[in-house]
């Protein structure tokens, strides 16, 4: 990759296709004003004289104007402000990496979990603060509000099978609890600064 990169400056592809790269380990994205088609020709090119071959499932041409593409965890394209419905271009947490988040809160809640809540808690919130440290850029609202009733859901059904509790539980463990007495994190953007890549 570091071959790739260091072809791309000394070929000044930045002026000649009107680009910008963006990598991190094997993954880049080249952002292009009109020629995106030209770049791609031309790094397939340069990667097969470097016995390399770009994953033909994740290498797509975008308009992020009118579409979107996911890059690292996130998704860049068109978003809409709710007030008026204006279009902008900007970035939100992607759809696979709320539904990652779940699948992690489902791995450490599950059933068969019999350690002590303080413990399982701690995992949790650990988990939630990771989450939230990196998903704090750009639009996040929608994907916060998935994960904080992904996560109450799951709290109120373990601690009810744990509990032996009759009833869903939505009284005994109302979201204040959950995330107030019981110690949960409400998963909520920990700042507003451009995400560090972990």
């Amino acid at each position: 990759m570091n071959r790739f990169l260091k072809h791309w400056r000394k070929s000044r592809c930045d002026g000649a296709y009107r680009a910008r790269i963006i990598s991190y380990s094997d993954y880049f994205v080249i952002l292009s004003q009109g020629g995106s088609n030209q770049s791609l020709k031309w790094t397939q090119g340069v990667m097969a004289r470097l016995g390399l071959k770009l994953n033909d499932d994740k290498t797509v041409v975008r308009d992020a104007r009118k579409e979107h593409f996911d890059f690292l965890g996130y998704t860049f394209g068109p978003l809409w402000f709710k007030k008026t419905w204006k279009p902008y271009r900007g970035a939100s947490p992607s759809r696979k990496s709320v539904r990652r988040l779940k699948q992690k809160v489902r791995g450490i809640l599950r059933p068969g979990e019999k350690g002590a809540w303080p413990k399982v808690s701690k995992r949790l919130n650990a988990l939630l603060r990771g989450w939230c440290s990196y998903f704090c850029y750009g639009s996040t609202q929608i994907a916060y509000r998935a994960a904080e009733r992904n996560v109450y859901d799951r709290v109120r059904l373990f601690l009810v099978k744990r509990h032996k509790v009759h009833s869903r539980g939505i009284r005994r463990f109302p979201s204040e609890k959950v995330f107030g007495e019981l110690g949960v994190l409400l998963p909520r953007p920990m700042s507003t600064a451009a995400p560090r890549v972990p």
